[in-house]
């Protein structure tokens, strides 16, 4: 798999770790042949028939690595590939046919990689054609037995199980694609919700602040205290759309912990990481809308950093009141803490220092990486002295703009 948790069978490696990762399970895979180099060192064939099958063999393999590891465009078959493909096929019958039933192991190759480059409904033919062969061939050669039986049975289960396996990987990049188009209808439905709400917020303050504004014009010359009040007015629904404005901009930026937990258990669960919930509630009631967000976007980062870069295999996210703070605590069992700190985790603390909390990193209790953020939780006694300053603070009283004063007409 890749950095994103896509299957690389069949597609050619990126960089090089994919490379590296390839290259381990490839020698695997080649051990099979120790049955054709045996045969061939076992001194019962002709030098002739010796340099055949070498050559043979080298063929074979330069065949299949590039099967593996050579340039691929699209998600289909290219007609190169099934050349090489059909090419190697071929080769084992005339190599069976030539050296012996030790060389029916290259058909289990041929079969795994008509499940890799097919299609399912072309490839569940094909390896049945290969089974078929492996039979055929063994039964005239005279190789009955068990070890004819492991290789049809390798030939088979291993074609078919490599049918699953790339049918899984493609399933998983579709699931992947669609949640992503998912997210951007998502995305493009909020930002209509968006321009939904200025819309109704500004239409009619701004048609409200331009009848003032020309009647304002027309009395100035001669009313001018008419014109005073109708510039006040101004004032006070301007004032009201702004606050109206930073109140939907808020809301629309804002995450929630509800959204972020439900996304953090798809994100983990995506990246065959083990998630526990359990102790994370959604919500509290001296929660402030400012320190929910700065809590939102805590869990979003800490989640980021446990699928890309801890290669965790399980993460526990737990959310508990402690005195007058709320801690949101996030810990994974992965390669444990990087220094210095990325942009990430520094936006985060500068983040939670805007809503009076703080940001906590480092080892987890049994290794890995433990990502705690606290914010401070507004009681009810706190919530009646700060509303109480803030009436102290504004002593306008804030005008009802369903309903204006309007001045006298001109």
């Amino acid at each position: 798999m890749d950095g994103n948790g896509d299957m690389m069978i069949g597609r050619a490696p990126e960089n090089r770790r994919q490379f590296l990762v390839k290259s381990c399970w490839t020698v695997l895979y080649l051990t099979y042949l120790v049955y054709a180099v045996a045969d061939l060192t076992g001194g019962r064939h002709s030098p002739t028939a010796m340099a055949f099958g070498w050559c043979g063999l080298s063929v074979f393999l330069a065949g299949y690595l590039y099967l593996l590891f050579g340039p691929r465009s699209g998600d289909g078959p290219h007609r190169g590939r099934l050349g090489v493909l059909a090419g190697l096929y071929v080769l084992s019958l005339l190599m069976v046919v030539t050296l012996g039933g030790a060389w029916l192991t290259l058909l289990v190759y041929v079969s795994i990689s008509s499940a890799v480059l097919l299609p399912v409904r072309h490839a569940a033919r094909a390896i049945a054609v290969i089974g078929a062969t492996v039979l055929a061939l063994g039964l005239l050669g005279g190789h009955a037995g068990s070890g004819l039986f492991m290789v049809l049975t390798a030939t088979l289960l291993g074609g078919g199980a490599m049918t699953a396996v790339v049918q899984m990987g493609r399933t998983m990049r579709e699931l992947r694609e669609a949640r992503a188009a998912v997210a951007q209808l998502a995305a493009n439905e909020e930002r209509l919700r968006l321009a939904r709400d200025l819309h109704d917020l500004l239409g009619h303050s701004l048609s409200l602040i331009t009848l003032k504004s020309e009647l304002a014009g027309r009395m100035l010359p001669d009313r001018p205290e008419q014109a005073a009040q109708q510039v006040a007015d101004i004032e006070r629904v301007s004032r009201q759309a702004l606050v109206d404005v930073r109140e939907a901009v808020t809301g629309f930026r804002r995450p929630t912990l509800e959204g972020e937990l439900a996304g953090a258990r798809t994100a983990l669960a995506a990246a065959g990481i083990t998630v526990d919930l359990t102790r994370a509630g959604t919500g509290h009631p001296d929660l402030a809308p400012d320190a929910e967000g700065a809590l939102a976007w805590a869990l979003r980062e800490a989640v980021t950093n446990t699928v890309r870069h801890s290669g965790a295999h399980r993460c526990e996210v737990s959310l508990a009141e402690s005195g007058d703070e709320l801690r949101l605590t996030v810990t994974d069992d992965g390669r444990g803490p990087r220094c210095p700190h990325g942009n990430g985790l520094t936006g985060l603390a500068e983040r939670l220092a805007l809503a009076d909390g703080r940001l906590e990193t480092g080892p987890g209790p049994r290794g890995g990486f433990r990502l705690r953020a606290c914010v401070p939780l507004v009681r009810a006694e706190s919530k009646a002295e700060l509303l109480a300053e803030s009436k102290t603070a504004v002593p306008a009283e804030k005008p009802d703009s369903a309903s204006p004063v309007a001045g006298p007409p001109p």
